[in-house]
């Protein structure tokens, strides 16, 4: 508990002046007592701050690459298929990652020389991202305890209190040239530019959202004529029988006919692609998600045009408007 209390403390300290578009008035001492005055943790804070935990052990840990293996590596090897290195200059290939965590699968792509930025909402996942992406340096510097709150599904006592080590590899070792960036805030509030992105990845990202017709349709809008969208995750839909919070749960019958009414063709499906989430591989209970895997392209011809992409833009909006007045009636 106390070296999970040190990290959790160091990710706090380095995160005082994290955001460049913020003006900082308090300094660092009346900040660290604001921390200890403050009242205890909900439930619901807490459940995240474990989860956030078990995310170091998925992105940033040698334990998690198995899981890095099942779930990243159908991402990049499609990027590096859609966008060959020997064909084209692939930092000029621009890469967003929405609901980008720690940061692991952006690091990546960008370690293979393409433009990548990821974007994350959570806080604890922004706090942490930044950490482990800006202030470690040395490989397996950093100890973690995932699983001590797990008292249930133990084959013996020491599976509870066994350590983790991270970063399995120094994240500033990125090629000089690379560009690497993350961003804050709701993925779609934050991109609203049409036409600015070749690839836009997501990995078990698409359930995040309130209404999943809004993700699809500002993914049409920002990828540039010719763009892919290329997919992995299940439908677990995050809002789902949460009080007083909009969700739309579509099936992926319904929502792969959304996709293809916005106007995108889908090039590529799997479905029944098996990968895990945050597991803890001697646990008694484990989790699989039993996943679909596509890439959807954004036809070229838009980009000649213009009468087509207005047509499949506002297909998009009105099947989004439809299903919402479906929902509240």
């Amino acid at each position: 508990m106390e070296c999970n209390h040190e990290v959790l403390q160091a990710i706090v300290q380095n995160c005082t002046h994290m955001f460049e578009n913020m003006e900082y008035d308090e300094d660092v001492g009346e900040s660290q007592d604001n921390m200890r005055r403050a009242g205890p943790c909900s439930t619901f804070d807490m459940d995240k701050l474990k989860s956030t935990i078990k995310q170091f052990v998925r992105d940033w840990s040698e334990a998690g690459k198995a899981e890095r293996d099942s779930c990243y590596m159908p991402i990049i090897e499609e990027i590096q298929k859609q966008f060959p290195p020997e064909k084209c200059d692939v930092s000029e290939v621009r890469v967003l990652v929405p609901g980008a965590g720690l940061g692991r699968l952006a690091w990546e792509i960008a370690c293979l020389g393409y433009s990548c930025q990821g974007n994350e909402w959570s806080f604890f996942m922004l706090f942490s991202s930044n950490f482990v992406l800006n202030r470690c340096e040395e490989e397996n510097a950093m100890t973690l305890y995932p699983w001590i709150h797990q008292f249930s599904n133990n084959k013996m006592s020491g599976d509870q209190t066994r350590a983790v080590t991270f970063p399995d590899i120094n994240p500033h070792s990125l090629p000089p040239d690379s560009d690497f960036s993350m961003t804050a805030g709701d993925f779609l509030e934050v991109y609203t530019e049409s036409n600015t992105w070749d690839c836009v990845a997501t990995c078990f990202f698409i359930d995040t959202a309130h209404n999943v017709l809004e993700y699809i349709e500002t993914i049409w809008n920002i990828l540039k004529p010719g763009g892919v969208w290329v997919n992995l995750g299940p439908l677990l839909y995050h809002f789902e029988n949460m009080a007083n919070e909009l969700s739309i749960e579509l099936s992926y019958e319904e929502m792969k006919d959304a996709i293809m009414k916005c106007g995108f063709q889908l090039e590529v499906e799997r479905e029944s692609v098996l990968t895990t989430y945050t597991e803890n591989e001697r646990s008694m209970l484990k989790y699989l998600y039993d996943c679909v895997f596509f890439v959807a392209r954004k036809p070229a011809a838009l980009h000649s045009n213009s009468h087509c992409k207005d047509i499949k833009t506002s297909n998009c909006k009105e099947l989004n408007n439809s299903v919402q007045k479906t929902t509240t009636t």
